[in-house]
């Protein structure tokens, strides 16, 4: 296998990597409580996920 020739520096090495950024959750209200929630998921609140209730949440 080939190897390099000249260590390469680590501000070219990160000079590759600026395009891997990374993104905030989307976050979207629940219809059930309108607390904050990730979507496609059971609000961590209220339990609820589609109009139908997934658990009880712990207080």
């Amino acid at each position: 296998m080939a190897h390099p020739k000249r260590k390469i520096s680590k501000a070219r090495r990160d000079k590759r990597r600026t395009h891997y950024k990374g993104t905030a959750p989307a976050l979207t209200s629940c219809a059930n409580c309108g607390e904050m929630k990730l979507s496609h998921r059971a609000c961590p609140s209220c339990g609820y996920y589609a109009g139908k209730s997934m658990f009880v949440p712990e207080s």
